[in-house]
């Protein structure tokens, strides 16, 4: 039996291609079963396919055997072979074809769904409302708390592991938008997380949200009034977790191994600090959902999509943790 992992290939217009294949290329050199869907167009697959002649096959069933890449079309979604970046065309394409990929895992038929990077804006102006990849998944999957989580090691292989409270929220909204279940549900997901990876231990730390975690109250009351009571609701029920602590120094801490992962309470308040540790290789996995997705930490890259710049070690990284996720869940081998 096979693990099948799905790929949507994201804004064509962006470096999403380029990095898919240039990640697959390191895939090929490895003996495994692993076969992967690709969902996506079928032209630009192919024109930027040829310099690298990876063995491309259109899609015949989960039943073909020999090559590890196949491919799949949605046929209403052929695009035009020149366009301009952040086309809506290709805006509508990619949301088309992430919701391909969720439908088939919702269905059993892939055991993992790594995502390329998509324009926020530009599918927006494409006519469709849009936050991000993650709450669009989640609504397909009716999961009404997703929690995103960000991970990623640097040169000496010290990791960090972001959760966060609340994902795509404007600054001026976290204090009202950040609940206690939001704290909980992503402290959870983290020590969930941490055993999902086969961890000795499963150490949660969690970010105040004011400056100085409040300072007693001083500079805000949501330590006192939100993040408190989760922790001591969490830590009631057996989990190992301590704060909320003051960002500023949590990291560092986490950086060097005083702990397995980090609940953050919001979006930059987590991912500047992972960014730093992996810029080119953290990778986005999305807990909650009933498959396993994960995401390269990058986004589209228009200035130097088309230019064979794209560094892929995210999309690689991605790939590996997804195939690590799915091979260690229930029925993750299909067909």
């Amino acid at each position: 039996m096979s693990l099948w992992i799905g790929i949507t290939l994201g804004d064509v217009t962006g470096i999403g291609p380029e990095v898919t294949l240039k990640a697959l290329a390191v895939e090929a050199a490895t003996a495994d079963d692993t076969r992967f869907l690709l969902i996506g167009d079928a032209g630009w697959l192919e024109r930027c396919n040829a310099p690298r002649g990876l063995p491309l096959q259109p899609f015949a069933g989960y039943q073909a055997e020999g090559r590890f890449f196949f491919l799949a079309d949605s046929a209403h979604n052929l695009l035009p072979a020149s366009l301009e970046t952040g086309a809506p065309a290709a805006a509508r394409a990619a949301v088309a074809w992430l919701r391909e990929g969720a439908e088939r895992c919702l269905r059993g038929e892939l055991a993992a769904l790594v995502t390329a990077p998509v324009n926020k804006a530009a599918i927006i102006r494409s006519g469709q409302p849009f936050i991000g990849q993650t709450e669009f998944l989640a609504e397909l999957a009716g999961e009404p708390h997703p929690v995103m989580m960000l991970l990623g090691a640097d040169e000496q292989g010290r990791w960090l592991r972001v959760a966060l409270a609340t994902t795509h929220v404007p600054i001026r909204l976290l204090a009202e938008r950040l609940t206690r279940d939001n704290v909980r549900v992503a402290i959870e997901r983290a020590a969930q997380a941490c055993r999902d990876l086969g961890l000795p231990r499963a150490r949660v730390a969690v970010c105040g949200l004011n400056p100085h975690a409040g300072e007693g109250g001083e500079l805000g009351t949501e330590e006192i009034s939100t993040i408190t009571p989760a922790v001591r609701e969490v830590r009631s029920h057996g989990l190992d977790v301590n704060g909320p602590f003051a960002a500023d120094a949590l990291f560092h801490h986490a950086w060097r191994g005083d702990y397995d992962a980090i609940v953050a309470m919001y979006h930059d308040q987590g991912l500047a600090p992972l960014k730093l540790v992996a810029f080119a290789s953290g990778v986005n996995w999305t807990l909650g959902l009933p498959f396993v997705r994960t995401s390269p930490d990058h986004g589209t890259a228009y200035e130097i999509a088309g230019q064979n710049k794209a560094d892929p070690s995210s999309m690689i990284a991605a790939i590996e943790l997804a195939r690590q996720l799915a091979s260690r869940s229930p029925g993750g081998r299909i067909r």
